[in-house]
């Protein structure tokens, strides 16, 4: 399909640049395969009104690195605008209950830029255990660093 406003669906081309969400659906109706590239495009130049649905539908595109672009975009989604729609925390609910991997980035962006009660009760729950596990690997990881310290003394005293 040819170039239209600066973007090219074929080559990639201009694609972060879209910013016409009705060019986003004839695209997906056309099958094109750069849907994930150009709904992070969507995401810097719409609303998140806009943008959340199509970032729901290429989450599920067949094309996994596209499909890794949608949720890139679900992320950045949660950096420009401070919150997520409900059928974004679903879509990243359902995506890490299942193939795991796709959400983890977008999750990590959400914990970063939206605050904790604007978070759905879900994911404050996993803000919690993710908080918990941390800081009880980092104390693990303390310990044994003081108990090789402590070897290595008495090692070299004994030698």
């Amino acid at each position: 399909m040819p170039a239209s406003r600066g973007w090219d669906w074929e080559s990639g081309e201009g694609l972060l640049r879209l910013d016409d969400p009705e060019e986003w659906d004839a695209a997906f109706e056309r099958g094109e395969e750069r849907l994930g590239t150009a709904v992070i495009g969507l995401t810097f130049h719409c609303s998140l009104a806009e943008v959340s649905p199509r970032i729901v539908q290429a989450m599920q595109l067949p094309d996994a690195g596209q499909r890794g672009f949608a949720f890139t975009a679900a992320g950045h989604a949660a950096r420009l605008n401070g919150e997520l729609t409900p059928e974004l925390y679903a879509a990243l609910r359902a995506e890490r209950s299942g193939r795991k991997g796709f959400a983890v980035n977008a999750i990590d962006d959400t914990f970063d830029y939206v605050l904790f009660r604007r978070l759905p009760l879900w994911l404050k729950r996993r803000w919690v255990w993710m908080t918990l596990r941390n800081k009880l690997e980092s104390w693990w990881s303390r310990s044994l660093c003081a108990v090789e310290d402590v070897s290595r003394a008495v090692r070299g005293r004994g030698d």
